[in-house]
């Protein structure tokens, strides 16, 4: 391998590695940050991001799209010991300056719950009245970070797939969104019902879809209940029909709607 060679790789892999110390620090700073957050893992389609779901850094089951509980992008509780939660009400203030940092007058918090590993929300569009995305609220420190999964990799507004626009400068810098299906939802609300239902029944027996959903631009999430009561959530691909099961939440506590 002549010296031109060698110098090339090298330059390239530089690159690679400033790229991912540098998302990596505009992760944590939330929407103000260069890229928003792009490190998260894909589900079923067995794409893991680089330090996402099953990646290099996760140990995430690629089909139902886990991530781990303790993992600090989903919100996790890996915090000190003897560490106590906050409460809900500090979660929904820690969620509203987000909004407010964010700095798009659209945008309004729509829903908050909370579970065992985290505070999950959901930020809805006022013009449209539909789902933006969706964040988690650490227990312990109140930092709000973008949901991982669907939220990430399937929103085609403000996900890291979204090419230039919303949460997501860096899917559309480095050619990611390009073949990201866009436009319309081609699999409607009733076949995402269909296909998730489905989905419980092989893998969450005795599970039932509750009577809402929220539609997000390129995907529906939808809770569950167990014995009448909410069991978990999970998402599905508003173009492919995917199942991908929310496994970062722990068991639900409570929730308000705003």
């Amino acid at each position: 391998m002549n010296k031109r060679i060698k110098l090339t790789i090298g330059i390239g892999l530089t690159v690679l590695l400033l790229a991912a110390v540098f998302a990596t620090v505009a992760f944590a700073q939330g929407p103000g940050g260069a890229f928003g957050g792009m490190m998260r893992g894909q589900g079923q389609s067995g794409f893991g991001g680089m330090m996402g779901g099953f990646g290099m850094m996760g140990s995430g089951n690629p089909i139902s799209g886990t991530m781990p509980a303790a993992c600090p992008m989903a919100g996790g509780v890996a915090n000190p010991a003897n560490a106590q939660p906050i409460s809900f009400d500090k979660a929904v203030e820690a969620v509203q300056q987000y909004l407010k940092n964010y700095n798009n007058a659209d945008l309004a918090l729509a829903e908050v719950m909370e579970f065992e590993n985290n505070f999950y929300a959901v930020v809805k569009e006022k013009s449209t009245g539909a789902g933006a995305f969706e964040l988690l609220v650490n227990r312990y420190t109140g930092y709000v970070t973008p949901e991982p999964g669907p939220n990430m990799m399937w929103n085609t507004k403000y996900g890291h797939m979204a090419g230039a626009g919303g949460m997501g400068m860096m899917g559309g810098m480095m050619g990611w969104s390009r073949g990201q299906q866009t436009g319309p939802l081609t699999v409607s609300v009733e076949q995402a019902r269909t296909a998730a239902q489905q989905w419980l029944d092989a893998n969450q027996p005795g599970a039932k879809l509750a009577d809402d959903e929220a539609r997000f631009s390129g995907y529906y999430t939808l809770d569950f209940l167990k014995d009448g009561k909410v069991a978990g959530m999970l998402s599905v691909n508003g173009y492919t029909g995917q199942v991908w099961y929310h496994t970062w939440h722990g068991a639900f506590i409570s929730e308000k709607e705003f």
